[in-house]
């Protein structure tokens, strides 16, 4: 059951980092002079729309957080949807997300870009480590602290084991869907180049700009002890997940989206699947704890 805490080669990391960039070079040359066709921008917005609602509904709202309740096959296809994204095995995902929120923006953050930083370089130092430097760092996160409940838990535990076979599954079914639809091998090519590497790449750098970016730019509207900001750009781009401050300050909550100004497509799945009868005890707080805590600055 419990899982040895060792990282990922820095080899490895490295290429989930260059491949997908080098995929989306490719899958731009091969469409240069007459576009994107449209089953390959189909495949890219499908693909990536899947990978990031598996890392903020999956990884992030529903196995770190525990923001709402659902039934074990709605578990294994969420979590799965967000191995796809190839952004590490969910026990390491969730770990390093749950350390994160103790130590935000302290020397014990895996991913601050504030923490003992000064200066135009210390600034230009913290985003690079914040947005893709940490993961190369020898910092772990201890499972044993961190993730005990999703040790214990089988279905979790199951595509954790798998996590290399959903990965590559992500990038052979857009391919293989290019070929249906086309019926080509060039088809296939540019699915796994557009839905595939280059899908990973945009969700990668989407939802790392959450470490990075909205911890630097954006509004605090409540008063914290960490850089946590609100960021409308990613507010959108990333469904849900650039209202970052709301979030540090309602941890739980299923909707990050507090006002009515912020879109929130994330929560809108997990209303979705509530509507189904596939999600219970969906936490969001009420508009009085949300004006108490603007109107008494504190952040929980």
């Amino acid at each position: 059951m419990n899982e040895v805490n060792v990282s990922a080669p820095k080899g490895a990391v490295l290429a989930t980092v260059i491949v997908p960039f080098a995929g989306l070079v490719a899958a731009i040359i091969l469409s240069w002079g007459k576009g994107i066709d449209l089953v390959s921008f189909g495949l890219f917005a499908a693909l990536s729309a899947m990978r990031i609602l598996g890392i903020t509904v999956g990884f992030h709202r529903l196995l770190t957080h525990k923001s709402f309740k659902t039934v074990p096959w709605v578990k294994v296809v969420l979590t799965v949807m967000g191995s796809m994204a190839i952004e590490g095995k969910p026990f390491v995902w969730v770990a390093d997300h749950r350390r994160h929120h103790v130590h935000s923006d302290t020397e014990e953050d895996p991913h601050s870009p504030n923490a003992g930083r000064s200066g135009f370089l210390g600034a230009l130092k913290g985003f690079v480590h914040s947005h893709i430097g940490w993961m190369l760092s020898d910092s772990r996160s201890d499972h044993a602290r961190y993730i005990p409940d999703l040790m214990r838990d089988r279905h979790v535990s199951f595509v954790n084991r798998h996590f290399a076979l959903w990965s590559a599954l992500g990038l052979i079914f857009p391919a293989a869907l290019g070929f249906l639809i086309e019926g080509t091998w060039t088809g296939a090519l540019l699915g796994f180049l557009w839905g595939g590497l280059a899908s990973v790449f945009f969700v990668h750098h989407t939802t790392w700009s959450i470490n990075s970016v909205c911890h630097i730019f954006g509004s605090r509207p409540f008063r914290s002890k960490d850089q946590s900001r609100n960021n409308a750009f990613f507010g959108y781009l990333a469904f849900g997940e650039g209202w970052h401050h709301n979030h540090h300050a309602f941890e739980r909550s299923a909707k990050h989206g507090l006002f009515w100004w912020q879109p929130d497509v994330s929560y809108l799945l997990i209303r979705l699947l509530e509507a189904l009868g596939l999600a219970w005890d969906v936490v969001v707080p009420s508009q009085e704890e949300v004006k108490a805590k603007l109107s008494s600055g504190r952040s929980g």
